[in-house]
């Protein structure tokens, strides 16, 4: 095993020259806030190309190997450690890769101590490969980077970065959708459909953070500003759940169903695709050519006489307009509003021409309560009288024509509490409380 460089990798990589030599202007790399920060963190660089350097299997070695070094909860380990917990690697591999660990920075050893230790920059590079440690799962498009935001807002750690970045997912998932929706396929759509919702669940769970994120108020206008901007692109992928329905709602309809067997289009597509070789499916079919057979042939020949006959223009018939003449009577059916609704404006009418005499000797109308209202005869005519009582005093309502406008100008108002009451009816166990009460003056005037 060797550590040596890849032979095969682009030559641009063991160029000497600087970052600044890539420009049409030197000047102008200092300009990008993504170039000047990963500026500052050149010896993260240099550490991470030292230690994915080479072959794929080396690399694989020391990244596996460090790695393990990170999660082990030891601040210092000795060589007895390292043996017992490389035992499965060969002494000569697991030097190798403690030796570039150690020419990295990302080891040190202590001659004093005769133990082992991880350094600061070791600690960096850790929590930049961390996400590597994660078993790989669908979201892995998104859920790292929503977990990361939304752990650096908890901590009142936010980047303008990390918004950036996911602000950027976000678009590239809206565009995919967006794609599937307009292709107007079933196929796209249906595979689209548990990757769309997956992510509208993780965006809805994040929500809450990103919406802290978004109000609350920041020095860094760039990170205002970033956080703005990614609100607008979660409520666009939030925005697209009814069209992805409607999508899936037309492609349903366009499905055909075969017969009466109950076999549709799109179990047949499924099928096909299944199919390890559907060009088997044709057999012999196309060695022999298609012939035609006709069992009724002079019962076609009269239907063709007969349509040629019927389309040909009479040249006796008179092109002008028919005379005229008396249409015949008829009725129209015309829909009407149902008798409860009639029975109830008739019932309120009477409770509002009964005034009861108050203590001071003036007339006045008592509140009714609800039950008294609403209840009488099935379940379904008490639902109903429930539905229509806030229309009681709607001002929009008062100006409609015909019962509902009936309704609504009589001089009852409904008022409910958020209590459950039970009831003696056969046909209710419980019902809101509440009570319709009397139209006040200074109300009236305001209409």
């Amino acid at each position: 095993m060797t550590d040596d460089i890849d032979p095969s990798a682009p030559a641009d990589d063991h160029e000497s020259g600087s970052f600044e030599s890539y420009f049409r202007d030197p000047a102008m790399a200092a300009e990008s806030p993504l170039a000047w920060g990963l500026g500052q963190r050149l010896e993260v660089l240099d550490a991470l190309r030292g230690l994915l350097s080479g072959g794929q299997a080396a690399a694989r070695l020391r990244l596996w190997v460090f790695l393990e070094l990170a999660a082990k909860p030891q601040g210092r380990l000795q060589r007895e450690d390292l043996n017992q917990l490389f035992y499965a690697l060969k002494p000569e591999a697991l030097d190798t890769a403690l030796k570039r660990l150690r020419e990295l920075g990302l080891v040190v050893w202590d001659t004093t101590a005769q133990d082992y230790s991880l350094s600061p920059l070791a600690q960096q590079l850790q929590s930049l490969l961390a996400p590597l440690t994660r078993a790989v799962g669908e979201d892995d498009d998104m859920a790292a980077l929503l977990a990361q935001v939304a752990g650096a807002q908890a901590l009142g750690l936010s980047d303008p970065s990390q918004i950036r970045h996911l602000h950027a997912q976000l678009a590239r998932l809206h565009d995919q959708f967006a794609d599937a929706i307009e292709s107007g396929s079933e196929a796209r759509l249906r595979e689209a459909q548990p990757r769309f919702e997956r992510a509208l669940k993780l965006v809805q769970r994040a929500g809450e953070a990103l919406t802290v994120l978004i109000r609350s108020e920041h020095d860094d206008a760039r990170l205002e500003r970033e956080a703005r901007a990614l609100g607008n692109g979660q409520a666009r992928l939030l925005t697209m759940a009814s069209q992805f329905t409607r999508a899936l709602q037309q492609a349903d309809r366009q499905r055909v169903t075969l017969g009466s067997t109950g076999v549709t289009s799109s179990d047949v597509r499924r099928w096909l695709q299944s199919h390890p070789d559907p060009s088997q499916l044709m057999g012999e079919a196309l060695s022999m050519g298609v012939k035609p057979v006709f069992i009724s042939g002079h019962e076609l020949v009269d239907v063709a006489e007969g349509e040629f006959e019927r389309d040909r223009p009479d040249p006796q018939r008179s092109q002008g307009l028919p005379p005229p003449s008396q249409a015949v009577a008829g009725e129209m059916e015309t829909l009407r509003m149902p008798v409860e609704l009639g029975d109830l404006i008739s019932q309120l009418t009477q409770l509002a021409q009964l005034p009861e005499l108050t203590a001071a000797g003036t007339d006045t109308i008592s509140a009714q309560p609800l039950a008294d209202v609403v209840l009488g005869g099935s379940f379904g005519k008490a639902a109903y009288r429930m539905q229509l009582l806030p229309l009681l005093g709607d001002r929009q309502a008062r100006t409609l024509q015909g019962q509902t406008g009936d309704l609504a100008r009589l001089p009852w108002q409904a008022g409910f509490l958020p209590v459950i009451e039970k009831v003696d009816d056969p046909d209710v166990l419980a019902m809101s409380a509440g009570a319709i009460h009397p139209e006040s003056s200074q109300e009236k005037n305001h209409e």
